[in-house]
């Protein structure tokens, strides 16, 4: 058989694998439903959900690619099996689910008192590793085996750190104490890092252990943290030593957050009484004209021009050409985009706003020049250009090219077919990390031809990210997917907002992941927080059990287009507004809006003062563009999204009528 025959006999295979028209009955979609039907009696670790099952499939769920996974699951609420976690390492160690078995395996030895054969797999597996956790027990069978000689510098080395250690390391940090390891230098040493670190509970700690000196000044290091205000008034003229400046400079900033007037008063005070370094009163000044300019106070562009040329930054040179731009000083813009630097000067940011003032300037020629170049490129800022001169959008779309040959082998490979199982019978976390991993290291062709396979495979976060990381950004079916489209279309229709723009949100909060939990603990395809899905599912009335409904994606998108429809109702239909209000949250919102008067929607964008609701907005405005040009074949204007933002009181009694 020739390589194309062969390629071209492993494309009918794995097709007959993913392909949503492949047979009902066809043995992969039986092994699928076989897995699914059993595995949450297993994850509670009852095996007896596969034992029961007839012979056949018991062998067919047995030939499944994620019969590994099966039988993980089931092990790890079986740890004493030692015999079974034993062979099943030996016969998978080197797939993912055996690697978090055996970490699990691990921790379960020592906790049990095995400290022998845990060590046995420390130091194949984990020694060199850095997992404090498993070094500390590690450090513990040492000292049970009486290994103690080289338990001291590793311990040491563990304890000196500017956090709270596991809980594991007790014990050998116990050992060091008794063997007076631990005296005033180390305390005084982790007492710094912890410091430096602004964990000062854990200073406070530290300090009992060293001289009532020490408690003092971590005490004081407190109040900085809790009111710096009143330890800026309270705790100026407690002498001029380095300790008492760095106080100073810390509850400085921490004030600057919260009043930037405040600040720049209580700097100018404890600055005439104090000999700060220069390096501490160029990053307090900038901090402080910095924020003063997010918070559009009073005198923040004098504050950021008359920074000395050593605190003077990129930031600060974006903070100076916003201000003026807020303040429509076009002359002034004009001059601070030009002493930016080279990189920042070329952004498409700066390029947009270069053109605006030049037109506003009365120099027509070159700002549509400029915009005309900018107009080229598929973007929030190329669309803005394209709307200053009435051209068309840049949504030229080129698929990428498909060689169903080099799918084929892509889609053979047992690394991938782990994947796909993965994703496609719900295990969707773990799935995208097994992807990734495998993707890392393929060829720029086989990354493509990667991109291509999970987009059929409806996995479009995938397709995606593995698209983006090659820079390939024209085929626009691959990157703006429409999913769910009959859902987010009723779903859209029902809270009142437009599709597209439910689509722009959905992309950019999730790239599609109906299971992507955030940091800040939103949940599912459109990022709800569980305290605002509880309350949007209570008003709209929809059922609620917390994570399975927001991890469902019919009913988060229900949850999430209503919520973007009250937030549009609540800015009286500004979907600038309202999606800035979706990323940033609306209390925070109505704190930046413009006190009396009002503002050009595209300045106000420019002025949010958090970097990612910034992006943000700007990125769900283009993706909707986008969107509506996928769905309709016609252009949908960004600017005719842009309405006027009104001050407070006016959006107050707006939203009264």
């Amino acid at each position: 058989m020739t390589p194309r025959n062969l390629a071209s006999s492993l494309c009918l295979i794995a097709l007959l694998g993913f392909s949503s028209l492949a047979a009902e009955e066809s043995p992969i979609e039986q092994q699928r439903q076989l897995f699914r039907d059993v595995i949450n009696e297993v994850e509670l670790g009852d095996w007896g959900a596969v034992d029961n099952l007839d012979a056949n499939d018991r062998r067919l769920l047995e030939d499944y690619a994620l019969w590994p996974d099966l039988r993980a699951t089931y092990l790890r609420t079986a740890l004493d099996e030692l015999q079974q976690v034993d062979e099943f390492l030996s016969r998978y160690g080197t797939l993912r689910p055996a690697r978090e078995l055996r970490y699990r395996f691990a921790l379960h030895l020592a906790k049990g008192g095995d400290l022998q054969d845990f060590q046995r797999i420390y130091e194949q597996f984990y020694q060199g590793q850095e997992i404090s956790k498993l070094d500390c027990l590690a450090l513990q069978a040492d000292l049970e085996s009486g290994r103690r000689a080289r338990v001291n510098r590793r311990a040491l080395d563990l304890w000196l750190v500017g956090e709270s250690q596991v809980k594991e390391c007790d014990p050998v940090f116990d050992y060091l104490e008794e063997q007076n390891l631990l005296g005033p230098v180390e305390y005084r040493s982790r007492y710094r890092l912890a410091v430096e670190a602004r964990e000062f509970t854990l200073a406070r700690w530290l300090a009992r252990h060293i001289d009532e000196q020490h408690v003092e000044e971590a005490a004081l290091w407190t109040k900085a943290q809790q009111n710096p205000e009143e330890f800026l008034k309270r705790h100026a003229l407690h002498g001029d030593g380095e300790t008492v400046r760095l106080q100073l400079v810390y509850a400085t900033e921490r004030l600057t957050y919260r009043d930037p007037e405040a600040a720049l008063q209580a700097w100018h005070d404890v600055s005439r009484t104090h000999g700060f370094s220069t390096e501490q009163r160029l990053r307090t000044e900038r901090h402080i004209a910095l924020w003063t300019a997010r918070d559009d106070l009073p005198g923040a562009y004098e504050l950021l021009a008359g920074l000395p040329p050593a605190a003077q930054n990129d930031e600060v040179a974006r903070w100076r050409a916003r201000t003026s731009l807020r303040n429509a000083e076009w002359d002034r813009l004009l001059g601070d985009i030009a002493a930016m630097s080279e990189k920042e000067r070329g952004s498409e940011e700066w390029q947009y706003w270069r053109a605006i003032a030049l037109k506003r300037s009365s120099q027509v020629l070159a700002a549509d020049a400029a915009l005309r170049d900018l107009s080229r490129e598929r973007s929030y800022y190329g669309f803005l250009a394209a709307d200053e001169l009435g051209e068309e959008y840049a949504l030229e779309h080129s698929k990428l090219a498909a060689d169903e040959d080099a799918i084929a082998l892509v889609a053979a490979r047992p690394d991938i077919i782990r994947a796909r199982e993965l994703f496609l019978v719900g295990q969707d976390g773990r799935g995208r990390s097994e992807w990734d991993a495998v993707v890392r290291h393929l060829s720029s062709e086989q990354k493509i031809q990667a991109a291509i396979l999970a987009d059929r495979w409806g996995w479009h976060s995938r397709a995606i990210a593995t698209a983006a990381s090659l820079q390939e950004y024209d085929d626009l079916s691959i990157r703006y997917p429409l999913p769910y489209k009959p859902l987010f279309e009723r779903s859209s229709s029902e809270a009142r907002i437009s599709s597209t723009w439910a689509y722009g949100i959905a992309r950019s909060e999730s790239l599609f992941m109906r299971d992507v939990r955030s940091r800040a603990g939103a949940i599912g395809l459109m990022q709800l927080m569980p305290a605002t899905g509880k309350e949007v599912a209570r008003e709209i009335r929809l059922p609620y059990s917390g994570l399975a409904t927001l991890t469902n994606p019919e009913s988060n998108i229900r949850l999430g287009t209503s919520y973007l429809g009250q937030m549009a109702e609540r800015y009286s239909g500004n979907q600038v507004l309202a999606t800035a209000a979706y990323n940033a949250g609306p209390h925070r919102v109505d704190k930046w809006l413009p006190e009396s008067g009002s503002l050009d929607a595209r300045v106000w964008i420019e002025n949010i003062p958090f970097n990612e609701t910034r992006k943000y907005v700007k990125r769900v405005l283009s993706a909707q563009a986008i969107f509506h040009w996928r769905m309709t074949g016609q252009v949908r204007r960004v600017s005719d999204e842009l309405r006027i933002v009104k001050g407070a009181s006016d959006l107050l009694q707006l939203a009264a009528r």
